[in-house]
C-alpha cells in the first residue's frame, strides 16, 4: 500500500503522472486544477458557490445514501436492522459529492470538511464485507432482487450497479488521498478492486460457482475508477482490468431485449474496437469512451483511437445538440436515429454533458486537436452549466432547447428542482466544477497550450526552467486575452493559443450547424505589440521564439452575435435560426419578452451588427443579455416588430419558471402565439376549471399528449395544488353539439400531494343547463392507475360540455393529466 502523498491531484478530467509506474500516457500533459489559481469575474463566483452552497446542500442530500452504509455497517457488526430500503445507486451520489468535496479541500484547508469526510471514510470502511464486498443491499439481504439487484451478488451486473457505485468510491477515495494523505478509503479501493477481480477474472468459489463472472458493469465507470487506481498506486493490475473490462464488452454477455435491455442501450452491440456510432444510453456511452482513450493510450493499443474518430465523427456530425447536450431521447436516454434532435421534448441528461467535455478533453490530449477542445468547451459552457442555477441550490436533469413555461420536463417540474430521485445530475455538478482550472493550461516537454481561457495564473516547467503564465481576460464574456509569459530565464520554446471553432465559420466542429451570416471583425494576435501570422495548427496558432520575462501575447476573439443553420436533416429545425455569441448559445425568455417565446420570429436575418450587448444583475449573480430586433404574431394573429431580448443559455431559469426558445422559425405560420391554447385538433373548444394551480395548465388535458404513467413527471396536467380537501371542478366545452360514445379520464397521482380522487362523477350539459351523466349499468367511476378510466352514456346523448365534478382524498389536491372523449358518427 502507498503511504507518501503527493499534493498534484487527480481529476476527473486532468490526467497528470502521479508516483508509480506507468508505461504510457497522454502526449500532453493538463495543469492540475490545485496549480492554478482562478481570478476569474466568471468561474472565482461559481468555485465559491460551490464551497458555499452545492457541496454543502449535496451533503444534505445524500444523507440518504449514508444512512444506506451504516446499515450495512451495523449488519456487519452484529446489530439488528430494520426498516432498511434496498436501493441500487444511493451510494454514487454520496461518493460523487465526497470527491467534488475533497477537490475542495485541496483548493483551501478546511478542517470541518475534512473532518466530515474523515468520518464518511470510517463509516465506508466498516460498510465493507472482508473480503472486499462493498453494497449494502446485497450485505443485508433485503429486498435487493425485488429492485432488479440480483438474487445474490453480481446476479445482475447489468442492472445492479453493483460495479458502477464502487468505481465512483475509487474516485473519491483518490481525490480524498491526494487531498489529505490519507490512506484509509485508498484501501477500501484497493480492497474492492482486489476482490472484483478475484470474482471477474479468476474465480471466486463464494460466486458464479467459482468460475469467473467475465461479464462488463452494465453502466460504464468502473473502467474509468481503475485506469485512475493504476495511476495513483502504479499497480499494473487496476489498469489491465479496465483493458479486460473493455475487452470483455459486446463479447461474453449481449442481451437480445429492447429499450434498456437492448443490445445497443449499454453499447454490447459489438466489440468497442469495432464500434463505429454512437448509441444508447448516452451517459454510459461517454464513459465507455473516455475510458477507451484512457486505455488505448496507456496500453498502445490504437484499435480505440480508431473507434473513437469514428464516434466522434458520428457524434458531431449527426447526434449533438448546438449546447452540446448529448442523448435527446427519452426512455433510453440516450442517442436516437441520426438527426434526431428535437428542442421541446430534448432529453440531454446532465450527466451526459459532462461525459461530453470528459470524452473530448481526452480526445484533445490525445490527438493536440483544438476541435475538440471546442467541443468541450460549448458543452461546458452552454448544457453543464446551464444544470445548475447560479444559486447553487436547484438543478436540471433533463435539458431541453424549448419550454413552454409550464410542461414538467424535469422530472416533474418545469424548470429546476432542488434534487432528484436520481441524483447523478446534481452529484456531478459537484465533483466537476472544481476541476474546471485544470482544463486551462497543458504542456509536453517544448509546447505550452492555452486551451481554456479564463483569468487565473500557474506555472510551468520545462527543461528546470520555471514559466510563470498569467492571463488577464472577461473570457467567456469577452474574447480580449492578454497573456504575460515570464520565465525565469531566457528559452525557447512555443505557446500555442487555440482559435475556437466559433470565431471561424461555424459554431461549433462538425457537419451540424453552420453560420449563415458573415462577419467583417477579425481574430488577431500580437507578441508586445508585432502582429502574428494567423496560421493555424488543429486549431491552434503557435509562437515560437526564445521567451524573456515581460513578453505579452495579445489575443483579440471578436464576439459579434452569430446566427446559425442548422443541417436541413434534422426536422425540428427546419426553417429556423439560432443566436449565439462567443462560446454561448443565446435563448429567449419569456420574462424578458412580455409572453411566450414560441411567438417570435426572423422572416429575414436580424440586423445582429446592431445588437445591444448589456449585463443583468440579479441577487444570485449576473450575466450578459443581449437586445436585437424581431417580429411577433399576435392574438388576433396579425403580426409585429417588437424586440427581442435574448440570454445565454445557461443562465435560463434563474428568474422564475417561464417559456424558452433556442431555435426560431424563419416563417410566421410556425410561429405559436400562446403554446398552451388548445391545438385546433383538440375535441374541446374551451377547457375551464374551479381553480388551476399556477404551475400548471388547465388545457393540459384536452391537449392530445399521451402520458406514459399517473405521476405526470413528464407530462403536462393540471392540478388543484395547493387547495387540499376542497371540492373541484373541470369543464370542456365541444366545438359543436355532439353525440357522445365515451368519456376517459387520465387521472394523477404523485407521491407528494395530488392523489386520485377519493370519488368523482360527470355532468352533461344540454341546452345551457347541467344534468347528471347517466353511467351504464357495468361501468363505475374508476381511479386506476397508468390508464384511462372510461365511461359511457347508458343511452344515446347528445351534448354540448361535460363537466367533471372530483372530491379529493383526506389533505389531498387532485390532477388531471389528460381526458379523451369519442363521440358517434353522423
Amino acid at each position: 500500500m502507498l503511504r507518501s502523498c503527493t499534493r498534484q491531484l487527480l481529476p476527473l478530467m486532468t490526467l497528470a503522472l502521479f508516483v508509480g509506474t506507468v508505461t504510457a500516457d497522454y502526449p500532453l500533459r493538463p495543469v492540475p486544477f490545485n496549480e492554478v489559481e482562478m481570478t476569474s469575474d466568471f468561474w472565482r463566483p461559481r468555485l465559491e458557490t460551490q464551497r458555499t452552497t452545492l457541496v454543502p446542500f449535496a451533503f444534505e442530500r445524500t444523507q440518504p445514501g449514508v444512512e444506506h452504509l451504516q446499515t450495512a455497517r451495523d449488519f456487519l457488526a452484529g446489530k439488528k436492522v430494520e426498516g432498511h430500503r434496498a436501493h441500487r445507486f444511493i451510494d454514487s451520489d454520496l461518493y460523487k459529492v465526497m470527491e467534488g468535496a475533497a477537490y475542495l479541500l485541496q483548493l483551501r484547508r478546511d478542517p470541518a470538511l475534512e473532518a466530515k469526510l474523515d468520518e464518511l471514510a470510517t463509516l465506508i470502511a466498516g460498510a465493507q464485507e472482508d473480503n472486499g464486498y462493498l453494497y449494502p443491499s446485497h450485505t443485508t439481504g433485503v429486498g435487493a432482487a425485488a429492485n432488479r439487484m440480483g438474487d445474490a451478488p453480481y446476479t445482475n451486473v447489468r442492472q445492479s450497479h453493483e460495479l458502477y457505485n464502487v468505481g465512483h468510491l475509487y474516485e473519491a477515495a483518490i481525490a480524498y488521498y491526494q487531498a489529505t494523505g490519507k490512506t484509509k478509503l485508498l484501501d477500501v479501493a484497493e480492497k474492492s478492486a482486489q476482490h472484483i477481480n478475484s470474482v471477474f477474472f479468476e474465480g471466486d468459489p463464494n460466486y458464479n460457482g467459482g468460475k469467473p463472472i467475465r461479464q462488463a458493469p452494465g453502466h460504464q465507470e468502473m473502467e474509468l475508477a481503475l485506469v485512475k487506481l493504476h495511476r495513483v498506486t502504479g499497480k499494473r493490475l487496476y489498469l489491465d482490468m479496465a483493458r479486460k473490462f473493455l475487452e470483455i464488452r459486446g463479447i461474453t454477455y449481449v442481451p437480445d431485449g429492447e429499450g434498456t435491455m437492448s443490445p445497443t442501450y449499454a453499447q454490447e452491440h459489438a466489440p468497442v474496437a469495432q464500434q463505429k456510432e454512437a448509441v444508447g444510453h448516452a451517459v454510459r456511452a461517454t464513459y465507455l469512451y473516455s475510458a477507451m482513450a484512457d486505455v488505448g493510450t496507456m496500453t498502445g493499443e490504437p484499435a480505440y483511437a480508431k473507434s473513437l474518430d469514428r464516434i466522434w465523427g458520428n457524434i458531431t456530425n449527426t447526434r449533438m445538440h448546438i449546447t452540446g447536450g448529448l442523448g435527446a431521447v427519452h426512455g433510453i436516454e440516450g442517442f436516437g436515429p441520426q438527426y434526431e434532435l428535437p428542442n421541446a421534448d430534448a432529453f440531454n441528461e446532465t450527466c451526459a454533458a459532462v461525459g461530453n467535455v470528459l470524452l473530448n478533453y481526452r480526445m484533445f490530449l490525445m490527438h493536440k486537436d483544438a476541435r475538440y477542445l471546442d467541443v468541450a468547451e460549448v458543452a461546458l459552457l452552454n448544457n453543464v452549466l446551464a444544470a445548475v442555477n447560479l444559486e447553487g441550490n436547484r438543478f436540471f436533469y433533463v435539458n431541453p432547447l424549448e419550454a413552454d413555461g409550464k410542461h414538467p420536463f424535469n422530472h416533474g417540474t418545469a424548470g429546476r428542482a432542488p434534487w432528484f430521485g436520481t441524483a447523478c445530475c446534481p452529484s456531478n455538478m459537484a465533483r466537476l466544477l472544481p476541476q474546471v482550472p485544470g482544463m486551462t493550461y497543458a504542456h509536453d516537454d517544448r509546447d505550452i497550450y492555452i486551451t481554456f481561457y479564463a483569468e487565473s495564473r500557474t506555472e510551468v516547467t520545462l527543461d528546470d526552467v520555471k514559466i510563470e503564465l498569467k492571463q488577464q481576460t472577461a473570457y467567456p464574456n469577452d474574447g480580449e486575452v492578454s497573456l504575460d509569459v515570464n520565465p525565469t530565464k531566457q528559452k525557447q520554446f512555443r505557446v500555442l493559443f487555440r482559435i475556437p471553432t466559433w470565431a471561424r465559420k461555424q459554431f461549433v466542429p462538425g457537419a451540424l450547424y453552420r453560420y449563415a451570416d458573415s462577419t467583417t471583425e477579425a481574430v488577431s494576435l500580437t507578441v508586445n505589440g508585432k502582429a502574428v501570422p494567423m496560421q493555424l495548427e488543429k486549431g491552434f496558432v503557435a509562437i515560437d521564439r526564445q521567451w524573456m520575462a515581460g513578453d505579452r501575447v495579445q489575443l483579440t476573439l471578436p464576439m459579434p452575435v452569430r446566427i446559425s443553420e442548422c443541417h436541413p436533416s434534422v426536422e425540428a429545425n427546419q426553417n429556423r435560426i439560432a443566436l449565439s455569441r462567443g462560446p454561448f448559445v443565446l435563448c429567449a425568455e419569456g420574462v424578458d419578452n412580455g409572453g411566450a417565446t414560441q411567438r417570435f420570429f426572423f422572416a429575414e436575418h436580424p440586423k445582429v451588427a446592431d445588437a445591444e450587448v448589456s449585463t443583468k444583475m440579479i441577487d444570485a449573480g449576473s450575466f450578459l443579455q443581449v437586445r436585437t430586433g424581431a417580429q411577433a404574431v399576435t392574438a388576433d394573429k396579425s403580426v409585429e416588430d417588437t424586440p427581442l431580448v435574448l440570454t445565454p443559455y445557461y443562465a435560463w431559469n434563474n428568474r422564475g419558471v417561464s417559456s424558452m426558445t433556442v431555435w426560431f422559425p424563419r416563417d410566421p405560420k410556425l410561429a405559436v402565439f400562446d403554446p398552451h391554447l388548445l391545438p385546433k385538433e383538440s375535441a374541446f373548444s374551451k377547457v375551464t376549471a374551479s381553480h388551476t394551480f399556477a404551475d400548471d395548465t388547465v388545457t393540459a388535458i384536452g391537449d392530445g399528449k399521451e402520458p406514459r404513467y399517473s405521476n405526470g413527471k413528464k407530462a403536462s396536467r393540471w392540478t388543484s395544488r395547493p387547495q387540499k380537501n376542497k371540492q373541484q371542478w373541470v369543464e370542456a366545452r365541444f366545438h359543436a353539439t355532439k353525440s357522445l360514445r365515451s368519456i376517459g379520464v387520465y387521472w394523477m397521482q404523485d407521491r407528494f400531494d395530488v392523489q386520485f380522487p377519493a370519488e368523482w362523477s360527470l355532468e352533461v350539459e344540454q341546452n345551457g343547463k347541467w344534468k347528471p351523466f347517466e353511467l351504464y349499468v357495468t361501468d363505475r367511476y374508476d381511479t386506476r392507475a397508468n390508464r384511462y378510466n372510461v365511461v359511457h352514456p347508458a343511452a344515446p346523448i347528445r351534448c354540448d360540455a361535460i363537466r367533471v365534478l372530483m372530491t379529493p382524498k383526506e389533505d389531498a389536491c387532485v390532477g388531471i393529466l389528460e381526458m379523451m372523449v369519442e363521440f358517434e358518427k353522423e
